[in-house]
């Protein structure tokens, strides 16, 4: 290990920030489900962008990778490092201001260390609403949601993350600073350089502060647990509310029973929403302005005119906050309840949600008989969890990935949704970006970072 280099790095952050003890780096060079593990000389937890700006230099420099970590709740690897070479992990933690709140302009500008859930906060104390929204919110950061154009529950009306930005500030690979925060909602002034950097993994470049977009809070919400036959029940009724409520519905979460079971047993306290089983289960949430009685009540006449069409089985409309609180626990315990198998975060048009499980259980059931699989996510997006089998499965990951990718392929979806490709995918893209999109992808990455210092191992 480089003295010399680890004593210019406390110059710039001070002797406290560069952690080099093996306790204090432990939770740094691992992922949240510990499939990932590196090493690293030092992890650096800057302050501000000048002090990410000087330690960039130093590392280009010195020839040093330089991986850049938020909340460290990613599913893909990548925010680790690889271990393959030099490199530090560059902490944002620190940076965690809120820098200025504008709800004239709907828009805040929060630095890449600040907790999603903190961000939510202090939109709603502005009187404004920020609809990114995540099971992890109480822990991810704003950077880390930033550089994998994370998704979560309010993408069917809202969008992702990339349709939350305004602006940003990045540090590219040399040290300097691209000041990009401005909050215009137009500017053609050539290419929208923000969008090269939201999704990269922090490979082109670390994000440091962002402009995001401010909605106007909803007056009022409602949530129902309704209970149905199969996927093609859930996708007909998601057009039939929509057609009903329109834009209006905003999460519609999708949820197998064998997951629901998973999450009884892992909490057992939780209750069985409608009693009876089914076999599957929508989770759906409606905001508009007006009261939560008279929203409640139009979903309740829309759920009942899709009960008579034969739609659906059972239904239970939350009848206070806390109900509907409940219910989303239930949502967001899913992950934790079947914490190790084999994960697939994978899309496919809305349409094709069904077919996409179809196939992949039949093709499944065949290379390995009497596979479980735990199926859930946000099918108003075309965006499944598509999780399979136990912790005996995960040595068998590329088979059993083989066969769910071989079925989204064939269904013209893709293989990353929102967790990012990082170290888990890295390969696998291979297979299914066309060789010019891969050439296109690293011309950006040697012209942004030429000598392959951001985040190395990861993407590409």
């Amino acid at each position: 290990m480089d003295s010399e280099f680890l004593q210019a790095l406390a110059a710039i952050v001070g002797n406290a920030n560069v952690l080099t003890g093996d306790g204090d780096m432990a939770s740094h060079l691992v992922d949240w489900r510990k499939q990932y593990r590196g090493t690293a000389e030092c992890v650096l937890r800057p302050a501000d962008t000048g002090q990410v700006a000087a330690a960039v230099k130093l590392c280009a420099r010195e020839g040093v990778a330089i991986v850049p970590q938020g909340g460290n709740t990613g599913l893909s690897g990548g925010s680790v490092p690889v271990g393959g070479r030099r490199e530090i992990v560059l902490s944002l933690a620190r940076m965690n201001r809120i820098r200025q709140v504008d709800p004239l302009d709907d828009s805040l500008i929060a630095e890449a260390g600040c907790i999603l859930a903190h961000v939510q906060q202090a939109a709603e104390s502005a009187g404004r609403y920020f609809p990114v929204s995540l099971a992890a919110e109480g822990s991810c950061q704003i950077g880390g949601i930033l550089s994998t154009n994370a998704g979560g529950v309010n993408v069917l009306r809202y969008g992702n993350t990339r349709e939350q930005v305004l602006g940003l500030e990045v540090v590219l690979a040399d040290g300097s600073i691209w000041n990009g925060l401005r909050s215009l909602r137009k500017d053609n002034t050539g290419y929208d350089l923000k969008h090269i950097f939201i999704g990269a993994e922090g490979t082109l470049g670390i994000i440091t502060a962002a402009v995001l977009k401010l909605r106007t809070q909803p007056a009022a919400s409602a949530t129902a647990w309704i209970g149905l036959d199969s996927p093609t029940r859930a996708v007909e009724l998601l057009a039939r509310l929509r057609e009903r409520l329109g834009e209006c519905v905003s999460a519609f979460e999708l949820v197998s029973r064998r997951c629901l079971e998973a999450v009884l047993r892992h909490t057992p306290a939780t209750p069985d929403p409608l009693g009876a089983p089914h076999p599957w289960y929508v989770l759906v949430e409606v905001e508009d302005s007006g009261t939560f009685e008279s929203l409640q009540g139009r979903l309740e006449t829309a759920l009942a005119e899709c009960a008579e069409r034969g739609g659906v089985r059972d239904a239970a409309i939350a009848t206070s906050h806390l109900q509907a609180a409940a219910l989303w626990r239930i949502r967001e315990s899913i992950p934790e309840a079947q914490f190790a198998n084999v994960k697939h975060d994978v899309s496919v048009s809305v349409s094709r949600v069904p077919l996409l499980i179809e196939r992949a259980e039949a093709g499944l059931a065949t290379a390995f008989p009497g596979v479980q699989s735990y199926i859930f996510g946000h099918v108003g997006d075309g965006n499944l969890h598509y999780n399979v089998g136990d912790q005996s499965l995960v040595q068998r990951r590329a088979e059993v990935n083989r066969v769910v990718y071989d079925v989204v392929a064939s269904l013209g979806g893709s293989i990353s949704a929102e967790h990012g490709i990082g170290q888990l995918k890295r390969e696998e893209i291979k297979r299914h970006k066309q060789a010019l999109e891969l050439d296109l992808m690293r011309t950006l990455k040697r012209a942004l970072d030429p000598q392959g210092l951001m985040n190395p191992g990861k993407v590409l």
